[in-house]
């Protein structure tokens, strides 16, 4: 998808969730909930979006959509953990070329992992998206995921 488009599009579904998790959500598995519904059902070339959390020590699949998810995804591998690890987003344009790739669906090609950070700043999961093209994912989606991530009331968790 062309820069413009992309841009125009990730506007649009940021005001729509912003609205929606504002008029109603206080909850943010609520939010996560709805992030993933919109953008998965929005932009074509996600395959899957979805959350991964921490819980005891153990990153686990929260909120997703699109096919079944790993539930625990192994410690210090894959590019969940890589985002975790360097608390920033990771975006790999061929997961084929990621070491320690963990294949959940071998269809994903490409994948972005976006921080989710608590009210300390701290790391508590990611979100997690994939798509069945190679490069699929740019600047573009890392500065707009970013932005929509931020929308989710971490505190409340």
């Amino acid at each position: 998808m062309e820069r413009s488009k992309k841009e125009g599009r990730y506007t649009r579904l940021y005001k729509q969730i912003r609205e929606l998790i504002d008029k109603s959500s206080n909850n943010p598995l609520s939010d996560m909930a709805t992030i993933c519904a919109v953008l998965y059902h929005k932009m074509d070339y996600f395959y899957w979006t979805g959350f991964y959390l921490i819980y005891d020590g153990k990153l686990q699949v929260a909120s997703y959509q699109g096919p079944l998810a790993c539930i625990n995804l192994a410690e210090n591998a894959g590019v969940c953990w890589a985002g975790i690890n360097d608390k920033e987003t990771i975006i790999v344009g061929n997961v084929e070329e990621f070491p320690g790739h963990i294949a959940c669906d071998s269809h994903s090609k490409s994948e972005i992992v976006v921080p989710l950070l608590n009210d300390k700043n701290e790391v508590v999961g990611v979100m997690d998206v994939d798509s069945v093209a190679l490069n699929s994912f740019d600047e573009t989606d890392a500065l707009w995921l970013k932005k929509i991530v931020g929308l989710i009331q971490i505190s409340k968790l």
